[in-house]
């Protein structure tokens, strides 16, 4: 009881600590305090959630800047995908979604890099899970033998998604993705994701399951932290359930840091991710988006 009481509390201000963030009184700001009423405060953690196993204050877009955030530039305009292994076709297919949806978020070039074959990994970057005898590969040795030393020149970020499990190393069972933030570059798998040839509705839900884990984890190459202020896509999530309810765009905190970092305007970001989700046919998503651009424009 007192958990959650406290968590309402730091919900509640805030609210208050936001509405004041947002109105500058500078004409050539985005109103971003017009998208407040449409995003839901974060809810109370329940006991094994994210916010009740690890402590995390916040943080607000004073703190961003402060921060000395990683950002593009002229040169590093471009995320980069690398497949890690082989995809049937439909599990391709939800790839190349997450791309559009990446890029459309974004705002930025998404490229596809040459795939990397399971088989070109040393034996002692592969492993068959004791218990669960799933085929496994050791997270680290990705992120610093294969991806590390290979970012193109024009590289925000590069990203490697992989058909089969991972685990970070000794004491751990499998995890679904890591990375570098300071060396921009991360390796996320769809082995858990869900199976998308059983039928549309699981379709739909591995592609939003992939999508979720992919843009999450570049926000952080943003430098991002975990939102503990609104109902967010980069909130942290502790197990599939919490992860499952996380939505598919930021709160006004994240967005506004995000628009910083891209030197943007949400509109046009608005209107693309409105065509996309149509594509998709994520209607609840859509809808969202939608009522955000009109928040906007009123």
């Amino acid at each position: 009881m007192f958990v959650k009481k406290r968590y309402l509390l730091i919900g509640v201000l805030s609210v208050v600590l936001l509405a004041s963030l947002f109105v500058t009184g500078d004409k050539e700001e985005v109103p971003f305090e017009k998208l407040l009423s449409l995003h839901k405060v974060k809810a109370p953690p329940g006991p094994y959630d994210w916010l009740a196993q690890h402590f995390e204050a916040g943080q607000t877009f004073e703190q961003y800047l402060l921060s000395n955030p990683t950002v593009p530039d002229e040169k590093k305009r471009s995320i980069y995908i690398v497949l890690l292994g082989d995809f049937d076709k439909t599990r391709n297919e939800i790839i190349q979604k997450t791309a559009k949806y990446i890029k459309a978020f974004y705002g930025m070039p998404v490229k596809f890099k040459k795939p990397i074959p399971l088989s070109s990994l040393p034996p002692t970057a592969r492993r068959i899970h004791p218990q669960t005898k799933d085929k496994q590969i050791l997270t680290s040795y990705i992120i610093e033998k294969v991806l590390k030393n290979d970012l193109p020149a024009d590289a925000f970020c590069l990203i490697a998604f992989t058909s089969s499990d991972l685990w970070p190393g000794e004491g751990w069972n499998f995890v679904f993705g890591q990375a570098s933030l300071e060396d921009r570059v991360g390796v996320w798998s769809i082995y858990r994701n869900g199976d998308p040839n059983i039928d549309e509705k699981s379709y739909q839900l591995c592609l939003k399951r992939t999508i979720k884990t992919g843009v999450h984890e570049i926000g952080h190459m943003f430098s991002l932290h975990h939102c503990i202020y609104y109902e967010c896509l980069m909130n942290g999530s502790n197990h599939r359930k919490e992860s499952d309810t996380r939505p598919l765009w930021l709160c006004p905190v994240c967005l506004k840091k995000l628009m910083w970092a891209l030197k943007a305007n949400p509109v046009k970001r608005y209107q693309n991710l409105i065509k996309v989700c149509r594509q998709f046919g994520f209607s609840e998503e859509e809808m969202f988006f939608k009522k955000s651009l009109q928040a906007l424009r009123e």
